[in-house]
């Protein structure tokens, strides 16, 4: 009985660490990353290369969701959404968690470093202190511009592939930055837009809090007008991608415009909801495109 508890116990303890490091977040910055990095390496890849890349990126990604566990643990406790986290809820000690963060972090630094580059080293490691600093302990409390400014640390991920790949940061790289920047305002407040009472609650300044809903789905459809073509831009002028990719982009492009102007002209929980779970469906096939229409 007594080893029962114990291994009860012992799988409650890793659940608790593993969903402190965010692995849905992981997924989506393991997936931006490979394929900038195969678009980067031009059909040339090298395996061992690419898994240093993915393991340590995603060692840096972890660092960053612990450490925001970890400062937004008082407002975590206040929202219905994330009460049931492990440092929120009282399961996890801050201390334990913060050394957690600090190993990953070290861990992501090293692999990249001495595996990679020290270009794309260093990347992650500003990744993690732009999300970390930047984004959770400062703007998210501050400005209704913590979204969109502090996108940019999400945005970050393909840059650090194609840095592991070639060495340096090139045009590609900067539009695969900026797809993922212009990408996150809508997808996030489509989900904020649910919730905004529980946003006011915990008395985080973000947009729909501050500007109201009307302001937000305005400037959520100008996130969408803009995301469109410049994803585009990977076909035409750069030409790192084929008539697939084009074409793909093109109609899930229409699908976002379409969902977000629906979102602003006819206002409701149930558009918002669909905007959000198609801006998941948009980015992941975007980014299959990205690989299977070279």
């Amino acid at each position: 009985m007594t080893e029962l508890v114990l291994s009860q116990s012992s799988r409650q303890v890793f659940s608790d660490y593993l969903s402190l490091t965010k692995p849905r977040i992981a997924l989506l910055v393991l997936v931006t990353t490979a394929a900038s990095f195969w678009v980067a390496s031009k059909g040339a890849l090298s395996l061992s290369l690419l898994i240093a890349t993915l393991v340590g990126t995603g060692l840096a990604s972890a660092a960053a969701s612990v450490f925001n566990c970890v400062l937004d643990r008082e407002i975590d406790a206040r929202m219905e959404r994330t009460r049931q986290r492990p440092l929120a809820a009282g399961r996890l000690g801050v201390v334990p968690a913060m050394l957690f963060g600090v190993a990953l972090t070290l861990g992501s630094f090293l692999i990249l470093a001495l595996g990679v580059n020290l270009l794309a080293a260093g990347l992650a490691l500003f990744a993690i202190f732009f999300y970390s600093v930047v984004y959770t302990l400062w703007l998210k409390r501050t400005s209704p511009w913590c979204t969109e400014i502090g996108g940019m640390a999400g945005a970050i991920p393909p840059v650090i592939g194609w840095a592991a790949a070639t060495g340096q940061v090139e045009a590609p790289a900067l539009v695969l930055f900026a797809i993922l920047f212009l990408w996150q305002p809508p997808h996030f407040w489509a989900l904020a837009l649910t919730r905004v009472e529980e946003y006011r609650r915990a008395g985080l300044p973000i947009l729909p809090v501050v500007k109201g809903e009307r302001v937000t789905r305005r400037r959520s459809l100008l996130y969408a007008l803009a995301l469109v073509p410049t994803s585009l831009v990977l076909f035409y002028p750069l030409g790192v991608v084929g008539w697939g990719y084009a074409l793909g982009a093109g109609l899930l492009g229409v699908g976002f415009l379409s969902l977000s102007w629906r979102s602003w002209a006819q206002p409701s929980a149930a558009h918002d909801k669909k905007l959000f779970f198609y801006s998941m469906i948009y980015l992941a096939l975007l980014f299959l495109l990205v690989f299977l229409a070279l």
